[in-house]
């Protein structure tokens, strides 16, 4: 008679050797696809489209998830894509999400697939160029796809694959992104449970991952500011109120609030102005002035206190000129915040893909992602993997959004293998 706990034992011994022999194949078959992941990510690099107007991208991933047999919807926040593949055993919902925009940017990095598309954005035509790495984010969740397809029968669970839109930004007068993708249901049938994403950055070398617990991002919202003067002639500027004037005295004033009323050593915080738009001839003092600019921060409390102090100052310089102003803060978008439990499940499985060498823990990050929104709704995990090319020192790293932005296309298949066992490893543990 076989006895209770030798018969556990037997049974955790198969386990564990299946489980191997599935990790196994999983690596042989992302090693298999590298070079068409590298083919996809180039086509995608190639042909760059801009917020909410992915068309060609969509239609690409879309015709991909569909030869693999996935349940397919389209045009899920005007151009996203959600795959779902249901695993040949029963479990949980786990989703992997990648961003398919690129920016108004006109590339300059030589490369043979460089792109040369135009666009419009915000009325005006201009380059559009992949300069934030999603290109490689698109090609490393079909490479998951293709590659857990391949195993869906032994999946203890569903895998819900999601591209999606204007992760930038909608134009102006738009909605998209991640929240619109959740309005419209990208989390619900199945019912997702946690959720992954990651970025390329230059931070980190190729071949290497960084991670953190709880922010790992900073929230944004953008601030529009229209400052009233009077108008009047550039000879007698006495004889009206400049608005360009207080404008200098708003910009300076809004970087007191960083230097000196944050404590920066507990609340990192940036207040960027990045537009400042006035005036139409050099000899007219103009009727208005209008300032745009970012704000980063890591707690809800800073934030509030921070656009507190926004308004103050604003108000405040422009009274004592004798000028009037408005200002708007944007909701923007949350911190993109790490579940604990959920990152302490999941830090193992990328020191397995990435060596416990290859995997260090991040600083929080000033930039911001619509991630976030994903993770307000479910657990969710997100992490960077190293596109700094071996060799380069990191003050010599092309940052993102430049027009000489590249990543190493090196960075793809430990990517792709990093993708694809998150995912096996949450439904192996959460089942």
């Amino acid at each position: 008679m076989i006895r209770i706990p030798f018969l556990i034992a037997l049974l955790t011994v198969f386990a564990g050797s299946h489980a191997t022999e599935l990790d196994e194949r999983i690596a042989q078959s992302v090693a298999a696809i590298e070079q068409q992941v590298v083919s996809w990510r180039r086509d995608i690099h190639q042909h760059p489209e801009l917020s909410n107007r992915e068309f060609r991208t969509s239609k690409k991933v879309a015709e991909h998830l569909q030869r693999l047999d996935l349940e397919v919807r389209t045009q899920v926040a005007h151009t996203g894509v959600v795959g779902v593949l249901r695993g040949g055993l029963p479990g949980p919902v786990v989703a992997l999400r990648a961003d398919m925009d690129g920016l108004p940017v006109v590339e300059r990095t030589g490369l043979p697939f460089a792109s040369k598309a135009r666009g419009q954005y915000e009325g005006r035509e201009v380059g559009v160029m992949h300069a934030c790495g999603h290109d490689t984010h698109v090609a490393i969740l079909m490479g998951a796809a293709e590659v857990l397809a391949g195993v869906r029968d032994e999946l203890p669970g569903t895998v819900v694959f999601i591209f999606q839109p204007a992760e930038e930004g909608a134009p102006r007068g738009e909605t998209g992104g991640a929240k619109l993708m959740i309005e419209e249901g990208a989390l619900e049938n199945p019912s997702v449970d946690a959720i992954m994403g990651l970025h390329i950055s230059q931070s980190a070398a190729v071949g290497t991952a960084m991670y953190r617990a709880l922010g790992i991002m900073a929230s944004a919202q953008r601030f529009d500011i229209e400052i009233t003067g009077s108008q009047t002639h550039g000879a007698r500027p006495w004889a009206g109120v400049d608005p360009i004037v207080v404008a200098a005295q708003v910009v300076n004033g809004l970087q007191t609030i960083v230097a000196r009323q944050i404590d920066i050593t507990q609340h990192p915080v940036v207040v960027t102005v990045g537009m400042i738009q006035a005036g139409v001839r050099n000899n007219i003092v103009p009727e208005t002035a209008t300032l745009s600019g970012t704000i980063r921060t890591f707690d809800p409390d800073i934030r509030a206190l921070v656009h507190q102090k926004i308004r103050r100052t604003v108000t405040n310089i422009a009274s004592s000129q004798g000028a009037t102003a408005t200002i708007d803060i944007d909701p923007g978008v949350p911190v993109t915040f790490n579940d604990p439990q959920l990152t302490e499940q999941m830090a193992p499985t990328l020191k397995e893909v990435y060596g416990q060498d290859g995997v260090t823990i991040s600083i929080p990050v000033t930039g911001a992602e619509d991630f976030s929104f994903y993770q307000e709704q479910v657990p969710g995990f997100f992490f960077y993997i190293g596109g700094r090319p071996e060799g380069v020192p990191i003050e010599k790293a092309i940052p993102n959004h430049s027009p000489f932005f590249d990543a190493d296309e090196g960075a793809l298949k430990p990517a792709v293998h990093a993708m694809s066992r998150l995912a096996v490893d949450f439904l192996r543990a959460s089942g």
